[in-house]
């Protein structure tokens, strides 16, 4: 069709459309001039916009689930297609709407590593998962390239424990991440005869138990299955049950957020009045007491201006009411956050670093109440510190080289 003749006919749909609307008018007597009331129809717009947001969002909660069942990447491929359907107006009007409309970083910078031709010898990496892709690709990905840096005879693979994260992942960037069952299967599809896992667990968690539990089921399926210790190494009997791990640890994590901070050392940032807060998770798992023998060894290495507190609030002395406390009463005027984690995902950027009520960096800029889990009313915590004087550094434990030797390291153990 010749444009002009395009022209005319959308000249001639308007005034159509004009006289209509004249027509309707004249002939609604109860409608009174200037009411602003909404057009024919506007009504049923909204409802059906509304329809259409409320189904994708019943589509994104069935797959935050932990568990897989069958039809699992079905329900993923449904709810991206239902996201991707809605328009612009309709995704605002969804309540998850990060859940597929947040920017995370490039996934196909990601390797899933879950290629079959594995060979005899593997090396599966269990980790929690994130589904923050600039993180994955920093953090647990950095920690997978260097053991396959080490072990070049070994096939490295991965597996994440979090089914909802790895539902994320796929239903939002198309990447298919093995959860551990899938994982130990495609090995024994594969004829895999010496398996190694290497945990990027922080500790001997519940997390960790579970991974032990489910290979009991698959030990009688290779020559040799061995698991090998997490971060931080065995637990403890008490606060004062320090070891090389943690040490390592330790010395790590302070040393590169010194360096991101612009200071050559933690001294020279206590100098200056700051204070470096790390924010693990939290456990009500007996190895919780993990976070205050961390405190203990950084006290032991002489950190005066570091301090260990948890998402959770547990133990209870990690929680943000009493750290803050802590640091006001060293004297300390300025803060750094930075997690504790391998992964800085989900609790880094939200519970950590959003600028919103709850987070962490809102506690110490604002002051004010803070919710604490388990707490039967909000804790007054004081006055803040101000916008000025609060930075985040969101990175995660993984990306750090020291801290990647040390897996390398607990792996080479378990081989011996």
């Amino acid at each position: 069709m010749k444009k002009q003749t395009v022209s005319k006919l959308i000249v001639l749909l308007a005034a159509l459309t004009l006289v209509i609307g004249m027509i309707a008018g004249c002939g609604s007597s109860n409608t009174p001039a200037g009411s602003g009331a909404a057009p024919a129809g506007s009504a049923a717009v909204a409802d059906a916009d509304a329809e259409a947001a409320a189904n994708v969002d019943a589509l994104i909660a069935a797959i935050q689930v932990q568990e897989w069942t069958e039809g699992n990447d079905e329900r993923c491929a449904e709810a991206k297609a239902a996201w991707d359907a809605l328009t612009d107006a309709q995704k605002e009007l969804v309540e998850e709407a990060d859940y597929f409309g947040r920017d995370t970083g490039d996934a196909s910078l990601d390797d899933p590593r879950n290629q079959d031709e594995i060979g005899e010898n593997e090396l599966l990496v269990v980790s929690f998962g994130t589904s923050f892709n600039d993180s994955r690709v920093k953090d647990i990905k950095g920690v997978e390239d260097a053991l396959a840096a080490a072990y070049p005879d070994w096939s490295v693979r991965r597996a994440f424990t979090a089914q909802i994260i790895i539902n994320h992942i796929l239903a939002r960037d198309g990447e298919s991440i093995d959860n551990v069952e899938q994982a130990l299967e495609r090995a024994v599809a594969n004829g895999v005869k010496n398996l190694v896992i290497q945990p990027t667990h922080l500790m001997h968690g519940n997390e960790y138990e579970e991974l032990v539990g489910t290979l009991e089921g698959y030990k009688d399926k290779f020559a040799s299955v061995k698991v090998a210790e997490p971060l931080l190494g065995e637990v403890g009997a008490d606060t004062a049950a320090i070891n090389a791990d943690k040490e390592a640890a330790a010395k790590a994590l302070v040393a590169e957020a010194a360096k991101v901070a612009g200071y050559d050392s933690a001294d020279a940032a206590a100098a200056d009045g700051v204070a470096f807060v790390f924010m693990g998770h939290g456990t009500s798992h007996e190895a919780a007491i993990t976070y205050d023998q961390m405190q203990t060894q950084m006290a032991q290495l002489g950190y005066k201006n570091v301090f260990i507190g948890t998402v959770e609030g547990n133990p209870a002395d990690t929680a943000l009411p009493e750290v803050k406390k802590a640091v006001e009463a060293a004297g300390f005027t300025k803060i750094v956050l930075r997690p504790m984690m391998v992964v800085a995902g989900d609790h880094a950027n939200n519970d950590m670093a959003a600028d919103e009520e709850g987070s962490w960096y809102y506690g110490f800029v604002n002051g004010g109440e803070f919710e604490v889990e388990g707490a039967d009313a909000p804790v007054e915590i004081g006055n803040g510190f101000g916008a000025d004087n609060v930075t985040t550094q969101i990175e995660g434990l993984g990306r750090i080289a020291d801290i990647q030797a040390m897996y390398v390291a607990h792996t080479q153990a378990a081989m011996q």
